[in-house]
């Protein structure tokens, strides 16, 4: 019995003729669906098919949920969103990674037309967002910082310095002095990781 993969509600995993639905799945157009979030496992018995079922973790992996404010480091940019790994739900760290996106649409609550992604996120960013829903299998998650509160909060310059936000939509390096444009957020207290 060897847990294979981290799945959420609703995943597919497989075919009805690959494998049985056992605990915490269900079948739907010959399909096996994942009914919680947990840890897959597959069981092989007698030449059978083998049984898959979803077991929760017994100290639970925490999910990010639809509402949840999330910490994030992006990974990738291109014109239309950003990619990233979401590392905790709030203040808890997650035990493994689940990756997310930020539509261009989804970063600012203003003028959305006028948004630039690398404007507002670089690659490494450390960024605060809100999970808006869950999306498919390739992009996880979809994520919004279109609140004050939300967006960059760590960034390095290009010359490997934590930069200091100077206002709603720049940063600036305090060694060289030249300022990036970003999704600034205004960090709440309690977000502060120390």
């Amino acid at each position: 019995r060897q847990p294979l993969s981290l799945c959420v509600a609703g995943e597919r995993l497989c075919s009805t003729e690959e494998a049985t639905a056992g605990s915490g799945t269900y079948i739907r157009h010959g399909f096996i669906f994942s009914s919680l979030a947990g840890c897959l496992e597959r069981k092989n018995e007698d030449n059978e098919l083998p049984m898959v079922s979803v077991v929760r973790d017994s100290e639970s992996q925490l999910l990010p949920n639809v509402g949840a404010v999330v910490t994030c480091k992006v990974c990738s940019i291109n014109s239309r969103f950003a990619k990233v790994h979401i590392l905790y739900v709030g203040s808890t760290p997650l035990k493994s990674t689940f990756r997310g996106t930020i539509r261009r649409e989804d970063i600012r609550a203003t003028e959305k037309d006028k948004v630039e992604v690398y404007k507002s996120f670089r690659p490494s960013d450390i960024v605060l967002a809100k999970v808006i829903s869950l999306g498919d299998a390739q992009s996880n998650y979809l994520l919004s910082t279109a609140e004050n509160e939300l967006g960059v909060v760590v960034a390095r310059s290009e010359a490997g310095v934590q930069m200091v936000p100077i206002s709603w939509c720049e940063m600036q390096c305090p060694r060289t002095h030249t300022k990036e444009f970003r999704k600034v957020a205004r960090v709440q207290p309690q977000f502060l990781q120390t």
